[in-house]
């Protein structure tokens, strides 16, 4: 069981095969969530206003509601001397009409009393404590509509408030809100079951030992799920046992997809492609690509599987050429300044192994690039790569001071 690939693949028939795959398996699907709970999620119908913004017609500032006539040439040496006949605040209104000669004082988004056409601020008015009633002198002059937001100058009802499409940032919330509006719908996130594989996998909490690793897979996969669009799901890690992996994936078929990380290769151990094959059907197993080549692809019932190498950088590496791309898709999460292609010149030169498509990992340094020469299995790599190139399987040497194209993590 387990002892060689099913067929190896190029890259470009790999990539069609997972494009249908996932072009057949999932469809765009929405759900209505609570609009607080709605961060950077994307809308998935257009949504329209429904009611106007702002309601009524308020003021813009603290001052004194009049009629602008009653203002009409007045300045500090010749100010126009009014009756305040009220006090209105925001969250409450005035049941009075101004009429000449009259003024209503006001605060910031309170509405406007009838009759009133203009808001004095407060800094242009004076209160003349020594007169017998609450007169204000007004010392400019204002025109009408001064300091009013009139109603439904800002969003009328029925008007498109937000595209189908729009990502809900804080402030695209604060309009959902401000309308009054409790629940929105969005595109439903895929979730994703991931699942680290090795009888060598320690868990953060137990004592290192030799012939052990700590699991560093489940994080890093979880993290670019996230990045993705999608809802990682971590699973316990499994040993390299054919029943304890069958039960683990049968229990992740709730989920939309599940990736596997190790048990790919084509070795005693390496038991992936035996289950996959008992309960659903293997459609990729081997890619010729460097590093990854142990990639599995395949599918049980109506979920898709994807078996990942165990070695961290062919793991991502692997995700980010033939998985990121998909889950983006059906979440309808864009890209976020991830697969930004750039050309460089190359610090040093790259010797490749002819016959497969290589990624290299690569730093950036002063516009250059600097190939990280370390095997897949070096994590720390990880951690100097800014991107990778892409060398084809035809070449086996990239000189010094050639431009390549850079593909950005």
């Amino acid at each position: 069981m387990g002892t060689e690939f099913l067929k190896i693949i190029d890259v470009e028939e790999a990539k069609k095969i997972i494009r249908n795959l996932f072009k057949e398996t999932y469809k765009l699907k929405s759900e209505n969530i609570p609009v607080g709970d709605a961060y950077n999620r994307i809308v998935s119908e257009d949504i329209l206003s429904t009611i106007d913004l702002p309601i009524f017609d308020r003021a813009l500032k603290d001052g004194y509601a009049i009629k602008s006539e009653d203002s009409f040439g007045a300045n500090e040496e010749n100010p126009k001397i009014l009756n305040c006949i009220d006090k209105v605040e925001a969250g409450s209104f005035s049941k009075k009409t101004i009429k000449t000669g009259e003024c209503i004082e006001i605060s910031t988004g309170a509405p406007i009393p009838d009759g009133a056409d203009a808001v004095v601020m407060v800094e242009y008015s004076e209160k003349l404590e020594e007169s017998s009633t609450k007169d204000i002198a007004i010392l400019k002059s204002v025109p009408p509509t001064e300091d009013i937001s009139k109603k439904a100058s800002d969003i009328k009802k029925g008007k498109l408030i937000l595209r189908k499409g729009t990502i809900l940032n804080p402030v695209k919330i604060g309009i959902l809100s401000a309308q009054g509006i409790d629940d929105v719908n969005v595109f439903k996130k895929p979730i994703v079951s991931i699942i680290s594989t090795g009888n060598e996998l320690l868990n953060k909490n137990e004592k290192i030992e030799p012939g052990k690793i700590y699991d560093a897979n489940t994080n890093l996969i979880k993290g670019v799920v996230l990045a993705s669009g999608g809802i990682p799901l971590t699973k316990d890690i499994v040993k390299d046992d054919y029943n304890e992996l069958k039960m683990k994936i049968n229990g992740s078929l709730n989920s939309d997809i599940i990736i596997c990380s190790g048990g790919t290769s084509a070795g005693v151990g390496d038991i992936l492609k035996n289950v996959v094959d008992e309960i659903g059907e293997v459609l990729i197993h081997g890619i010729s690509v460097k590093p990854g080549k142990p990639t599995l692809v395949g599918k049980i019932k109506d979920k898709i599987i994807i078996g990942l190498p165990g070695n961290p950088v062919s793991a991502i590496i692997i995700y980010s050429i033939f998985i990121d791309s998909h889950i983006r898709l059906i979440s309808k999460s864009p890209e976020k300044g991830g697969n930004k292609r750039i050309n460089f010149e190359l610090a040093k030169r790259i010797h490749s192994a002819k016959g497969r498509m290589e990624y290299l990992l690569v730093q950036i340094k002063n516009d250059k690039v600097y190939p990280i020469l370390k095997d897949s299995g070096a994590i720390a790599s990880l951690s100097y790569a800014d991107a990778y190139v892409k060398i084809p399987k035809s070449v086996e040497i990239v000189d010094v001071g050639e431009i390549v194209e850079v593909i950005l993590f």
